[in-house]
């Protein structure tokens, strides 16, 4: 395989639509083996949207780097109640990451 897929996850704070259907939110990030680059992202927010505008957001950042750039964009580009779980969960998958690489 050349890529491995890792998951992070954070609580959300009370009051969100995801919340009807979890109190967690899950990002999933597929990484390239070799160059730690983020190939694809998902999460559990609500909208399709969303989950569409995080992964534009991760997309491209490199792991091997560490997470000050991605998450910097995460809070430069997400407004929304789950910033800080989306933050969260990033960097859970980046200590998921690092046991394995």
């Amino acid at each position: 395989m050349k890529t491995i897929f890792v998951a992070g996850h954070a609580k959300l704070p009370g009051g969100m639509a995801a919340n009807h259907i979890s109190e967690s939110l899950t990002l999933t990030l597929e990484i390239d083996r070799k160059y730690g680059v983020i190939i694809d992202a998902s999460c559990t927010l609500a909208t399709d949207h969303g989950r569409e505008y995080i992964k534009s957001l991760l997309k491209g950042y490199s792991l091997k780097d560490g997470t000050e750039e991605p998450v910097a964009s995460l809070r430069e580009g997400y407004l929304g109640k789950a910033g800080n779980a989306l933050e969260a969960a990033l960097k859970d998958s980046y200590k998921q990451y690092q046991l394995h690489h």
